[in-house]
């Protein structure tokens, strides 16, 4: 008799994912393959079935690169994740901003990397003629402590000289020390339901390793949310100049683009005329060696799907962040 129903004998759950690797693999290899399997920077897992391909979670299915590109052409608000060290999630970034570049449909370009502080530089920026990379660098008073340059720089250039309105998507230092410990503006704090606070309070605990103390969650996740209204407020800035067709387009980190918990909730409070639908968020997410199903990425906790894609690439590392400080 097995005292714990949960127990399998070592022999019988090797051979159970054994089965279940073989069908899971053979479902992989016969998705669509959008990327090329050589030429990644990243060298992490290069070998994993779900390198290079494209997740569409409302068909549940693999789509090749002309597929997601005009799905995207047909979005009013472009959401575009990353995990900021990985050099192949940049790569990509400046081939789907480059494609909407050359359409001529892209009204608005904003970044998470750049924030309210560079506002005035901003406005005259379309005036400026840059001769290199270091010259915009320099004029942008770049933070390099903060943000790769060689990551960023080439997407910034290439929407300035195609004539794109480049904007800031980020709080300011002094406006995290303003809003720290502070009653949330009414109009953010009531943008999420009660379900979505609770999810972001566990999330910030995670993400924190579990070292943070509970008193600090409300003005962390304050901090959270005033990011993504923030980065809402620029998508949305001077709407009534947008033509019919026009697309507006932010890069951030994978869990501000998420359309349950971040920036899609903030967009939509903010235009009225929009819907989710609306609003595409593809998420470029480095594969993880233990999980073959794309389902597994989603983390959701809600009906609402996190992404509508899921773009799957090496990992640049695999060191363990929580186990490093508690060291």
């Amino acid at each position: 008799m097995i005292n714990n129903p949960n127990r399998l004998c070592r022999a019988d759950l090797r051979a159970r994912l054994l089965v279940w690797g073989i069908i899971v693999l053979s479902a992989i290899t016969s998705g669509c393959t959008t990327a090329s399997m050589s030429g990644w920077e990243s060298e992490l897992y290069v070998e994993h079935p779900l390198v290079g391909k494209i997740w569409d979670s409302g068909t549940g299915s693999f789509i090749d690169e002309s597929e997601l590109k005009a799905s995207i052409s047909n979005s009013q608000y472009f959401l575009l994740g990353e995990k900021h060290d990985n050099p192949d999630h940049h790569r990509l970034q400046l081939d789907l901003l480059n494609t909407l570049l050359a359409s001529g449909h892209l009204d608005s370009f904003s970044l998470e990397m750049i924030d309210s502080s560079a506002d005035a530089l901003l406005e005259t920026i379309g005036r400026q003629n840059f001769g290199s990379l270091d010259e915009l660098k320099n004029y942008l008073q770049w933070d390099d402590e903060g943000w790769e340059w060689p990551y960023y720089g080439p997407l910034i250039m290439a929407a300035l000289e195609a004539g794109v309105t480049v904007r800031s998507a980020n709080i300011s230092s002094q406006q995290v020390g303003e809003i720290y410990g502070q009653p949330l503006d009414e109009n953010i704090a009531s943008v999420l339901q009660p379900a979505a606070i609770e999810q972001l309070n566990t999330e910030i605990d995670e993400s924190h390793c579990g070292m943070l103390p509970a008193s600090q969650f409300p003005s962390m996740v304050g901090i959270q949310q005033a990011r993504d209204y923030q980065m809402a407020q620029s998508l949305t800035a001077d709407l009534t100049n947008q033509s019919p067709g026009r697309i507006r387009m932010l890069v951030a980190g994978n869990y501000h683009i998420r359309q349950d918990l971040s920036v899609p909730n903030y967009i939509m409070a903010l235009d009225s005329s929009t819907s989710r639908e609306r609003i595409t968020a593809l998420a470029i997410v480095e594969v993880n060696p233990e999980s073959f199903d794309p389902d597994d990425y989603m983390q959701a906790f809600s009906n609402t799907r996190p992404f509508n894609y899921i773009w799957f690439t090496p990992a640049i590392s695999n060191e363990d962040y929580c186990a490093s400080l508690q060291q």
